[in-house]
């Protein structure tokens, strides 16, 4: 990627789901390009527990935050901002396509590019025809394809750091090791169909050479993914990545 030519549009849309239980939800926010479907970057924001609940569930989320602290409501805001800065890199113009989330507005006028907001009602049909298809596909596959995100699973993410974690798996085999289209299993990969490559990534070659984070700069949030500092407000202790041989 360092290499690589940035992407002039994007459509993002944020993934909801939770760790611990599910008084503690948070978001990840995909940023993928239409025209490839790459998944370009992510970020994850913690959330408060909103919509339907039983006045028991009432008083437990607030015995829990007066416990435990309550999410900066600010950090979606400040997330898809960092989200976006990264996409949009040196460019002076940025395409961005997405729901009618109120958040996404603020976070564009704080770009230092122009940008062109193009907004589709999360009420629209999500189907092929949806400018946000490429997004809404992407969060489908990850739904499929990880336990911890199914609806109904006794495998729910118990860390938001271990979800980040099996997301940037995730991100890798979407995007270098996977077909596009589930229709043509042999068709081009993401990465291929966007230029970055000419061939799909093999798990040989995936695995065949260690990557030193001391050598390879890695986005401000990535960062934080790697070294585990990632915090779950419900775990007393949590292992951090800070072993000897680690950079």
């Amino acid at each position: 990627m360092k290499t690589a030519t940035p992407a002039e549009r994007v459509a993002i849309d944020g993934f909801v789901t939770f760790e611990h239980s599910q008084f503690w939800p948070f978001h990840h926010h995909l940023a993928v390009e239409p025209e490839s479907d790459f998944i370009v970057y992510f970020t994850d924001s913690e959330v408060r527990r909103s919509g339907t609940m039983t006045p028991v569930q009432k008083r437990k989320r607030e015995r829990l935050e007066v416990a435990l602290g309550r999410p900066d409501p600010r950090e979606v805001l400040n997330d898809v901002k960092h989200l976006l800065e990264v996409v949009a890199g040196s460019q002076s113009h940025l395409t961005v396509l997405s729901d009618d989330h109120r958040t996404y507005p603020h976070a564009i006028r704080s770009l230092g590019c122009a940008v062109t907001h193009l907004v589709t009602s999360s009420r629209e049909r999500r189907d092929a025809d949806n400018p946000l298809f490429p997004v809404n596909l992407a969060d489908l596959l990850l739904r499929h394809s990880s336990a911890n995100h199914k609806r109904e699973t006794i495998a729910w993410s118990k860390r938001r750091q271990a979800s980040a974690e099996r997301l940037a798996v995730f991100l890798v085999w979407r995007n270098y090791m996977k077909s596009r289209r589930e229709k043509r299993p042999r068709g081009p990969t993401p990465a291929e169909v966007r230029g970055s490559l000419d061939r799909r990534v093999t798990v040989d070659e995936l695995l065949g050479r260690r990557i030193f984070v001391s050598r390879t700069r890695l986005p401000s949030r990535w960062e934080e993914y790697y070294w585990r500092r990632i915090r779950t407000r419900a775990l007393p202790r949590q292992r951090r990545h800070e072993l000897k041989y680690a950079a």
